[in-house]
Parts: structure tokens; C-alpha cells; sequence
């Protein structure tokens, strides 16, 4: 196996393997991702019990492949998001290593994390806007369902008749959730990686990755969880002449609490988890068993 640490890859590849591991992470956790966000965007009128319910209602109506409304936006995502934010974090870890000639404490990794973060988060927020519209027209009446047939579609009529900016709307509460998303997912994976490696002598394995990747995954559920829902009910907002519904990310957590009450904004949180939980697990087992091979068999 190759020696990582010995090996330098550049900018452009880390952001091809950072991609490709979302991708590959994607896939799998697709249909959870659906289900969180039918139950984020249901508002007081209560469509969904459960998520067990949401996952009945949405195959009885939409059919087995409607659990993956929104794949190809989910995908391209994962191309911009997740390749922006893990390109970002290991030329900032290289830049770190290359100035100072050791590697970066937790302090640092975290800050990393946060720049990492705002970059992957900027990059992705189109895709984002039509990732959850699509998942979320299902939920709607058929009158009200905006029916983009792909990623392109969708990308075609919200400019045409809603702006280009619109693609940026919601950018503010989605970078500051992805900022403290990967502050804890990146810092504290690699972190605790390096601890456990380095100071317990556990080796290398598959066994290692999951459980940091799990740790990490908890962790940033748990802290951002009140962001992810403000973020989506703004996303989800119709365009309107009026007022807007919502201002901004505490506007939301404020209106909502009120009158929904606190743990409404802890909606969907066990799919949420289930999501990053997961996605976190198979990103990063992805991203290191990619990482390997690249270095044994591309290099």
C-alpha cells in the first residue's frame, strides 16, 4: 500500500476524488435524502406522520424511482460541493505542512474545515436550490408541481422565469451550515484519524474510517440540524411579488418555533442523520479506498 503522507497529489485530483466519493455516496443514501427534505417542507399542514410514513406515501404514489426524484441533481452537486470542499481542505492541509513542516493541530484542521466548507457550500448552491425543488414537488397539489424533467430543465426555466440570481438564493444560511458542517466533519475525521493512528496504534483499515467517519457524522447532524431546516424551507419558498416569507436562517428558527413549536426544527432530524451518518461513513471509506488506488495504480 502506498504511503500517503509520501505522496503529493495535486489540487485538481483531490477534487476529482473528493467528487467521485460523494457521488459513489450519493447513490446510496439518495433516497433518505428525499425523505428529509418531504418532511422539512410540509409546513403546519401535516402530509407525513413519519418518516416510515413519507417513505410509504412517496412509493405508493410515485412508484419505486420515486425515491430517487432529484438523483441527477444530487450527482451534479456531489461534482461541485463535495469536490470543491475536499480540494479545498487538502490544499490548505498541504499549504499548512509545505509553510510550517509538521501537520496541523485540531485548531487549525477545524479552521480549515470552515474554509472548506464556504467554498464547497458557494460552489454547490445551485444544484442545491434544484435538489430539494425537485425533491420537494412530489409533496405539492398537481396544480402547484413545477415538473422539471432533469437537472438541465430545472437549471432552463429558473432562470428564464424566475432569474439567475435565484440560484443563489439561500446561498448565506447554506454556506454558514456547510462551513460549521465541515469544521466538525473534516477537522474531526482527520483529527481523530491521525490520533487513533498515532497515538493508540491502531492501523489503517476500513474499520477506522467508519467509525471516524461516523463520529464526525453524528456530531455535525446534531449541531446543524436547525440550519439544514431553516435552510430548506427558504430554498422551497415559491417566488412571489410580496414580502418574503422568511429573511433569513434565525428569521426561520424564530417564525417556526412560534408557531410550530421548538422541535419542529429538529424535523426530520433521524432521517438527517441517517443521511450524514452514512454519508459521511461511505464519503470518506470512498474517498480513502480512491485515494489508494490512485496512488498504487495512477501515480
Amino acid at each position: 500500500m502506498a504511503n500517503k503522507e509520501d505522496n503529493r497529489i495535486s489540487g485538481v485530483t483531490n477534487c476529482i476524488l473528493g467528487a467521485t466519493a460523494g457521488c459513489g455516496a450519493t447513490v446510496i443514501v439518495q433516497p433518505v435524502d428525499l425523505i428529509k427534505t418531504r418532511m422539512q417542507t410540509q409546513g403546519e399542514k401535516k402530509i407525513y406522520k413519519s418518516s416510515i410514513d413519507c417513505f410509504r406515501k412517496v412509493i405508493t404514489k410515485e412508484g419505486i424511482l420515486g425515491i430517487y426524484t432529484g438523483l441527477d441533481a444530487a450527482l451534479l452537486r456531489q461534482l461541485t460541493y463535495t469536490g470543491g470542499r475536499f480540494g479545498t481542505y487538502k490544499y490548505l492541509e498541504e499549504t499548512y505542512k509545505n509553510q510550517y513542516g509538521t501537520k496541523p493541530g485540531y485548531a487549525s484542521r477545524l479552521f480549515m474545515g470552515m474554509i472548506a466548507g464556504a467554498v464547497g457550500s458557494f460552489l454547490g448552491t445551485p444544484t442545491e436550490i434544484i435538489l430539494i425543488r425537485m425533491t420537494a414537488d412530489g409533496r405539492l397539489p398537481i396544480e402547484e408541481q413545477r415538473n422539471y424533467r432533469n437537472v438541465f430543465h430545472a437549471f432552463k426555466r429558473i432562470i428564464q422565469e424566475e432569474g439567475a440570481l435565484t440560484l443563489f438564493r439561500g446561498a448565506a444560511p447554506t454556506i454558514n451550515r456547510g462551513i460549521i458542517v465541515n469544521m466538525v466533519q473534516l477537522g474531526t475525521y482527520y483529527q481523530t484519524k491521525e490520533f487513533l493512528t498515532e497515538n493508540l496504534n491502531i492501523p489503517e483499515s476500513r474499520f477506522l474510517h467508519f467509525c471516524c467517519g461516523l463520529l464526525c457524522g453524528f456530531l455535525s447532524a446534531f449541531v446543524t440540524a436547525p440550519m439544514d431546516f431553516a435552510k430548506t424551507r427558504i430554498q422551497d419558498m415559491a417566488t412571489v411579488t410580496d414580502k418574503p416569507l422568511y429573511k433569513g436562517t434565525v428569521d426561520v428558527i424564530y417564525k417556526v418555533t412560534r408557531r410550530e413549536g421548538f422541535l419542529t426544527v429538529y424535523t426530520g432530524f433521524m432521517p438527517y442523520f441517517l443521511r450524514i451518518g452514512p454519508r459521511n461513513v461511505f464519503t470518506f471509506m470512498f474517498l480513502e479506498e480512491l485515494t489508494n488506488l490512485y496512488l498504487n495504480y495512477l501515480k
